[in-house]
């Protein structure tokens, strides 16, 4: 199918926004642009927003080759750099040779692939020769494998037919409001940006929009900022739901690799999943989920490996005419053919957490003095130390902290802790 005859979007029909991992992209681009997204088309507009392409796993995808060459910058006449832009580079087209066929839209995307990496080498080289990477730049340099991603995925629906559009939402920030908020990211912004996003996206027309990420979101959010900004973008066009597509059914009631009889859990409240991401699995972040839930929007958790499979739905807590009941959100339910009986409280998921650290420190005094858990919290927070379960007594203090914290961070700590127990 040529361009001039591609499939256009409906205007009057309503949003979806469907947000894809690095891996996704990596190893299920034909299903996505084939598949997933023009299954969509009769029914939803539908607005795509793409991770950095990943292959296995995400330690040797683009976003940690970029974050390599980042560091690499500031080696004293290394040109490591360079090398590690080229391969990425040349993963993008050796992926789309592999993927596309229309000719015309694959020669347009190896020079749009080279034009950025050129540019991405140029920005590098400036970094090295004032032996400085804010925080900024590496934002600029990390976002880049977004805009790769973006651009593959925008050719790759084009060439099978579908009237998509690379959308590059770097500058979205006024550099009034950058300036203002850099620092700090309040409600404020995020309504600011979702706005912004969404008038961004509406100049399409009927063409499906593929969404880079914005300026400054991967400094203030660190990763995840592709969630956060599938979340913004859903907020600010009403979408009527959030996807967000990974390589599992869905939610279940325990680790499927682990426990053979989990059950995939058709739908979860947002404390149900933030509680769940908090303790090990990797579901969605809760300030991501904060976002749309302000707005009644459901997200919606699929496989690309499984695309007619409902997946789990992160349900609202209210609907615009008031809070709902438990009971209130079964008949919801069971209306749209879910089967969760909410008016019962049962447990609904078992997740874990490897490697924890475990930290015992019982007083040395005879009495203790009022500032005893204070000082605790006091040290463990000068060192970024988060404490993920406690249980105390009057003369015990007993932690569970995440093994992800830095040795000598937790070295420091345990020094200033020496002098408040044993």
């Amino acid at each position: 199918m040529t361009p001039d005859t591609m499939i256009s979007n409906q205007e009057n029909l309503p949003w979806i926004v469907q947000k894809f991992g690095g891996t996704s992209i990596g190893k299920f681009l034909d299903s996505i642009s084939g598949t997933i997204v023009r299954s969509h088309l009769d029914k939803c507009q539908v607005a795509l927003v793409c991770s950095a392409r990943s292959g296995d796993t995400k330690t040797k995808g683009t976003t940690n080759k970029l974050l390599k060459a980042a560091k690499d910058v500031l080696t004293p006449d290394s040109k490591e750099f360079l090398r590690i832009v080229d391969e990425i580079g040349q993963e993008h087209i050796n992926a789309a040779r592999g993927l596309i066929k229309n000719s015309k839209i694959l020669d347009e995307l190896e020079k749009q692939i080279l034009r950025d990496c050129a540019k991405l080498k140029c920005f590098l080289e400036a970094a090295q020769i004032i032996e400085e990477v804010s925080t900024r730049s590496k934002d600029i340099i990390v976002s880049a494998g977004e805009k790769l991603s973006c651009r593959i995925v925008t050719s790759a629906l084009r060439d099978r037919g579908i009237n998509a559009e690379f959308i590059n939402l770097e500058c979205v920030v006024e550099q009034e409001y950058y300036e203002l908020y850099t620092n700090h990211f309040d409600q404020m912004f995020y309504d600011y940006l979702a706005r912004r996003i969404a008038e961004t996206v509406k100049k399409c027309g009927d063409r499906i929009p593929v969404v880079t990420v914005p300026g400054g979101l991967l400094t203030n959010i660190g990763r995840g900022y592709t969630d956060l900004c599938a979340a913004l973008l859903a907020v600010g066009i009403g979408a009527k739901e959030l996807q967000i597509w990974k390589e599992v059914d869905g939610i279940f009631t325990a680790d499927p690799r682990k426990v053979k009889n989990a059950r995939l859990l058709p739908i979860i409240s947002p404390e149900e999943a933030s509680e769940l991401t908090y303790y090990g699995s990797e579901v969605i972040h809760p300030f991501t989920m904060e976002q749309v839930m302000r707005y009644n929007i459901p997200i919606r958790i699929k496989n690309v490996m499984n695309p007619l499979g409902k997946g789990t739905v992160i349900f609202p807590d209210t609907l615009k005419n008031g809070y709902l009941t438990r009971l209130n959100i079964s008949e919801l339910l069971h209306q749209n053919g879910y089967h969760r009986d909410m008016s019962r409280k049962h447990p609904t998921a078992v997740t874990i957490k490897n490697n924890i650290i475990v930290l015992n420190i019982h007083s040395n005094r005879k009495t203790i003095s009022h500032g005893f858990f204070a000082q605790i919290f006091a040290a463990l927070d000068e060192y970024g130390i988060i404490v993920d379960l406690i249980s105390t007594s009057e003369v015990h203090v007993s932690m569970a902290l995440g093994a992800e914290i830095e040795e000598r961070d937790l070295q420091r700590a345990l020094d200033d802790l020496k002098k408040l127990g044993e």
